[in-house]
């Protein structure tokens, strides 16, 4: 799969279906890669023509030596769309990818044109809470988080349920650079759009996990009373939606992108 440098950072990216049609840009969570939207890009590859790429610092993506923030990785996304030709695109962020679509929507409006934000908030955490993780990531690296991960991405029903898929997830979160990881949790703890987000401007779905406790309903309903002609979808799901509640996401990102 290929790379190219942006902002002194080679981004790894790969591209499904025809480059003809409209173009729907996945942006992953904190902690995975681009393989987390396999499910989905398999369905939308027939009638978009798919993007996805590891966020700076996570799987096969360069983490850079600069401090970075939310802005840092929504001109990476802009950065890729150039490089590609791409004036304008759907995009789809979940959880700290869901904070770059908002980022997307308030600065950056005439490059998106259908914004879905799954599992995410305008103000995820604490910057007290991330600044620790980030000291413990770079102090002991992952495997502290990866060992509590599977309690945070998905419920216990899945987790007994497909315990390959909750596995090979924790498997590739403990492989990341801890360097990259822990940018990112500094990169969370100074994001807050909850001042911004009324500025967003393309009415986004926004993608709820009813047993989310990391990003919760409230959280999605928060964001869609402040988002003029946002539309809240939930699904039976904890915090990775998109693979737990694998037909039931896909089904409505299709529904929100085609309608």
């Amino acid at each position: 799969m290929p790379s190219i440098r942006i902002n002194d950072v080679r981004l790894h990216f790969r591209t499904d279906g025809d480059p003809t049609k409209q173009c729907v840009v996945l942006s992953n969570s904190l902690g995975t890669d681009l393989s987390m939207w396999d499910a989905q890009a398999a369905v939308l590859a027939a009638d978009f023509y798919v993007l996805r790429y590891d966020t700076g610092g996570h799987g096969q993506s360069e983490s850079g030596g600069a401090p970075v923030s939310l802005a840092t990785l929504g001109h990476d996304v802009i950065g890729l769309l150039d490089t590609l030709a791409i004036p304008r695109a759907h995009f789809c962020g979940i959880s700290m990818g869901g904070m770059v679509g908002q980022w997307l929507g308030i600065h950056q409006p005439q490059r998106i044109d259908k914004l879905v934000l799954a599992n995410t908030a305008a103000r995820i955490g604490s910057a007290e809470g991330w600044s620790a993780r980030a000291e413990q990531v770079r102090t002991s690296g992952l495997a502290g988080v990866a060992d509590g991960a599977a309690a945070r991405w998905f419920t216990p029903d899945f987790i007994a349920r497909a315990p390959e898929v909750v596995d090979g997830m924790i498997r590739r979160l403990r492989d990341q650079d801890a360097q990259g990881y822990a940018a990112c949790c500094d990169a969370l703890a100074q994001a807050d759009l909850r001042h911004a987000v009324p500025a967003i401007g393309c009415a986004p779905l926004i993608v709820a996990g009813r047993a989310d406790p990391v990003t919760t309903v409230e959280d999605a309903r928060w964001l869609a009373n402040r988002i003029a002609g946002a539309q809240v979808a939930e699904v039976d799901a904890s915090h990775i939606s998109n693979v737990e509640a694998e037909q039931a996401f896909s089904s409505h990102l299709l529904r929100f992108l085609h309608a």
